[in-house]
């Protein structure tokens, strides 16, 4: 676990959902001069797949070294033959950990790569948690997921280059693509654009295993006006809600925006098992109606704020690689709120009388997921962190 670096002299650029990201991201490719990283967790080849994957080849036709790394679990339904054509049209394309369709219970199987992240000629990034996927198709006439990304630019493109730099090559070797590696040299351009201070912060299983989890627990540590938290997969271990608690108790508002639509079961009941004491805490949690919410995002005391990929769950927080940024900056951090106190109006508030008189049966099934959740830690190798839930 290693601190996190604080830079100055960036402009980062808050991103509402996909509409707002995905036209300045396919524009960023259109300008590409040099090179071009694209990782992400799902790569969906629908309309917005589509648009991304032709830009990645127009730019590769242009003598642009583009590489695009895709998770083999969230991106499984790639078509084989689209992947032939970016190949074809000079992409360079990964596939991490690809999944052979194995049905063992490995640990293994969860260090999914669920980062999402783009660098641009080294001097554009986008980090946040929106996958390439079309925002409406899957959800009829409901709006956009609710998300986030950010558009970085300054001295912070150091960080965020090497590191989408080194898990390029780490993968390329690991695939015998070595010669895949030879156009890495591009240095980045870290020159003062703003004067927003920002840390770039990462979860892998080497010298990075807790630092999101780090950061996170360090700004509730600290916090003494408000903690407002929107996460789409909230499951933390007792370390984390034990923060929560001792930050509500200490006066701090804290104030959670979680999932209210359901999807995925499991994971919804489970989580509802914990809002018995976090409630009795004093901490206030909405759940959003309006559409999937998918954001990870946080704001502390109206200046500390994180965008990024990392659930506050085990499998984020123990087993995935992940990369947030953490913007120290009251401008940022107005924003931020702005937003998620629009998502709020839209959301259903939970209130601790009405939990307490919840029937016997929605108990029952709450409790019950939260132990098979624990059960399957427990198999995977969970309970060996000291995050357990």
């Amino acid at each position: 676990m290693t601190l996190p670096s604080f830079i100055n002299g960036n402009r980062i650029t808050l991103l509402h959902n996909g509409t707002e990201y995905f036209p300045v991201l396919e524009a960023a490719i259109e300008a590409a001069k040099q090179e071009i990283h694209l990782q992400t967790y799902i790569f969906k080849y629908d309309s917005t797949g589509i648009k991304i994957a032709s830009a990645l080849k127009r730019a590769a036709h242009r003598g642009v070294a583009v590489h695009l790394l895709i998770d083999g679990f969230g991106s499984l339904d790639f078509p084989e033959k689209a992947l032939q054509d970016l190949l074809a049209a000079g992409v360079r394309v990964l596939i991490y950990r690809k999944e052979v369709f194995s049905f063992k219970l490995r640990r293994n199987r969860l260090r999914r790569m669920h980062r999402k992240l783009a660098v641009i000629d080294a001097g554009i990034a986008f980090i946040g948690g929106i996958n390439i996927i079309d925002d409406h198709a899957e959800l009829g006439e409901a709006p956009p997921r609710f998300d986030h990304a950010v558009k970085i630019e300054g001295p912070l493109l150091a960080a965020i280059h090497k590191t989408a730099r080194r898990l390029w090559m780490l993968v390329a070797w690991a695939h015998f693509k070595k010669r895949w590696t030879a156009h890495l040299e591009l240095k980045p351009i870290v020159t003062p654009v703003g004067n927003q201070r920002a840390a770039f912060i990462i979860r892998d299983n080497l010298r990075h295993r807790r630092d999101i989890e780090r950061a996170y627990l360090t700004a509730i540590a600290t916090a003494y006006r408000e903690i407002i938290i929107a996460n789409a997969y909230f499951l933390p271990g007792r370390h984390f809600r034990r923060a929560l608690i001792k930050a509500a108790r200490r006066g701090v508002s804290v104030v959670l925006l979680l999932q209210g639509r359901i999807e995925y079961r499991l994971q919804h009941y489970a989580t509802r098992a914990l809002y018995g004491n976090l409630l009795d805490a004093g901490i206030v949690i909405y759940e959003y109606q309006k559409s999937y919410l998918h954001a990870k995002v946080a704001v502390i005391d109206h200046y500390w704020s994180t965008v990024g990929s990392s659930n506050i769950d085990p499998i984020s927080l123990l087993l995935a690689r992940e990369a947030n940024v953490v913007i120290t900056d009251h401008a940022f951090a107005h924003d931020l709120k702005a937003s998620l106190q629009q998502a709020i109006e839209d959301s259903r508030p939970v209130s601790r009388k009405h939990w307490r008189t919840q029937s016997w049966f929605d108990r029952l099934l709450n409790w019950v997921s939260y132990y098979i959740v624990r059960l399957l830690q427990g198999i995977l190798g969970y309970g060996q962190e000291r995050t357990r839930v």
